[in-house]
């Protein structure tokens, strides 16, 4: 699999667009600001687990490894799944009175945390981006590419 601008550009972009349309269609006096304050941090952390996670762990792996879609899908699961910790360690930081230091342990915060269904988005949001990376960085001029065997 060769690197793909096109990937790169779109594939962090579509799961904050659905996310962001879904909660702001669902009520809000002003559904165009809430689309885009859910949007812009749904981005940073899309785009920057895409550059600086996403793909060097592809890299990585195609080192030792052809790619397949089903390798970068399950890559894409795994750390969809593992952004989730320090955004919860951020999220526990500043869980406390005021903002201020928290005032329970930090596995207690987490299990609590990651009992939330939204959490669930993260691995979801992992598997789609890469899964659409991929899809995006196989195409050739209309045509899928298949990976070497």
């Amino acid at each position: 699999m060769r690197f793909s601008w096109t990937g790169l550009i779109l594939a962090p972009l579509a799961v904050p667009v659905i996310f962001s349309a879904v909660f702001s269609a669902l009520g809000g006096p002003h559904p165009i600001l809430g689309f885009l304050i859910l949007l812009i941090p749904g981005a940073i952390v899309s785009y920057g687990t895409t550059l600086f996670i996403f793909l060097p762990c592809l890299f990585l792996v195609s080192l030792r490894w052809p790619l397949t879609g089903l390798k970068v899908c399950l890559i894409g699961l795994v750390l969809g799944g593992l952004v989730l910790l320090p955004l919860t360690v951020m999220a526990w930081r500043s869980s406390g009175a005021d903002s201020g230091p928290p005032s329970e342990s930090f596995f207690t915060f987490l299990m609590h945390w990651t009992a939330d269904p939204v959490t669930a988005v993260f691995p979801l949001a992992g598997l789609i981006t890469a899964a659409l990376y991929w899809w995006l960085g196989t195409r050739q001029r209309g045509r899928s590419v298949r990976a070497p065997k």
